[in-house]
């Protein structure tokens, strides 16, 4: 899996990866893409175009991943990561003075 991980060079690399995980949890399950996506709340050519090229709307994903019962793993996306000294984990604490028209 970590081999997956290096040659992933962007965001439509990402997602036919998850498409690909997509369909490989379809099929442990021994379902269909018609009964995964009537479970899911999609339509059969939504999710049949997201499992061969990768592309989806957001909600067409979370919806897939609820069927899957893997909503769950959502919850950890952009999550800020953790402080890895008080310093850090102090500044986190201050709130910035807004500043308008700058970087």
């Amino acid at each position: 899996m970590s081999a997956a991980k290096l040659t992933l060079t962007g965001p439509a690399d990402m997602a036919k990866a998850l498409a690909e995980r997509a369909k490989a949890l379809r099929l442990l399950r021994g379902w269909t893409r018609n009964t995964l996506s009537e479970r899911a709340g999609v339509t059969a050519a939504s999710y049949r175009r997201f499992e061969t090229t990768g592309k989806a709307s957001l909600e067409l994903v979370l919806k897939i991943a609820h069927a899957l019962a893997r909503l769950e793993e959502f919850d950890h996306l952009f999550q800020p990561s953790q402080a890895r000294s008080i310093e850090e984990l102090e500044q986190r604490t201050v709130k910035p003075t807004r500043k308008r028209g700058r970087i």
